[in-house]
């Protein structure tokens, strides 16, 4: 069997509202998979500047990838 180039999983699980962005970004950029389209986003996000590091008492509920309260256009609240 051939050695996968990607041997690592990763599982998330998000709302149908966050899974709609996600999907709304895969086909207005034509990526070829919703995978594709995941790495592009997290490839974006580590190269992004100026985020805070996370608050060590956070949870995992406390992120998510849409928030109805931001601005769509510039993340900034709406």
């Amino acid at each position: 069997m051939a050695e996968l180039e990607r041997p690592e999983r990763l599982q998330i699980m998000l709302s149908a509202e966050e899974l709609t962005a996600v999907e709304n970004f895969r086909f207005d950029k034509r990526m070829p998979s919703r995978a594709a389209a995941v790495r592009e986003l997290l490839r974006r996000g580590l190269k992004a500047e100026g985020f805070s590091l996370a608050d060590p008492a956070a949870k995992s509920q406390d992120y998510g990838v849409v928030d109805p309260g931001k601005d769509k256009e510039n993340g900034k609240p709406g």
